[in-house]
């Protein structure tokens, strides 16, 4: 049914800040925008919330829509809204973001946008409306997670070793970590478990662990 206001509001959008691990950096998922306004700078993927939806789901369609990435956890972070960060309309942007194995990824530009890339997180390019700003805040919402160790899995194989999970907690943090103060973190957190199997290499085979929510 139509719906009928007699004051001013605001139209509200989702957007989506997709980090991986490519190439051992931390890198984020960017579209080019197809449209005005900024046609041809690159911006997060995301898009307006319909009527019919609500808000995690008008991000999962964008991203899916924007890039073919189908995320099945986005974890929100922040809400922006100051007045005349878009120049179309009043609008309130409510941020997710998502961790992604970049081997689970076939990204593909799609919708309003003109191509999808990644770009490793100190090497982006200028940005469209206050997404600067909204990268940076989930940037900061990133690290402060991963303290807990569990969202940490989500850049990994299903199966991986210690060392790659203590890689991944330095790429996100930017700071090496003592080797046996790493493994005291992961105990406490209950977030990963030990499986049966073994990566085998050049030098001694590593244990393979997963996350305790898919064990």
């Amino acid at each position: 049914m139509p719906f009928t206001y007699e004051y001013p509001h605001p139209a509200v959008a989702a957007d989506i800040a997709v980090f991986s691990l490519r190439g051992g950096a931390l890198s984020l998922l960017l579209i080019e925008r197809g449209a005005e306004p900024f046609l041809g700078m690159w911006a997060l993927p995301g898009g307006f919330l319909s009527p019919q939806e609500d808000l995690e789901d008008c991000a999962k369609r964008e991203l899916l829509e924007e890039t073919g990435v189908a995320a099945s956890i986005l974890l929100h972070f922040g809400n922006f809204s100051a007045p005349g960060r878009d120049p179309r309309d009043r609008v309130i942007s409510v941020a997710y973001l998502a961790l992604m194995s970049s081997d689970r990824l076939r990204v593909r530009a799609d919708s309003d946008a003109a191509k999808a890339a990644w770009f490793p997180i100190d090497e982006l390019p200028t940005l469209a409306f206050d997404h600067t700003a909204i990268v940076e805040a989930a940037w900061t919402a990133l690290r402060r997670r991963v303290r807990d160790i569990g969202i940490l899995t989500n850049l990994l194989d299903s199966k991986f070793t210690l060392g790659s999970l203590q890689s991944a907690y330095e790429t996100v943090m930017g700071e090496a970590v003592e080797k046996r103060n790493f493994r005291k973190m992961v105990a406490v957190s209950g977030a990963v478990v030990e499986t049966d199997e073994f990566l085998h290499g050049a030098h001694r085979p590593a244990r393979l662990y997963t996350s305790t929510a898919s064990a």
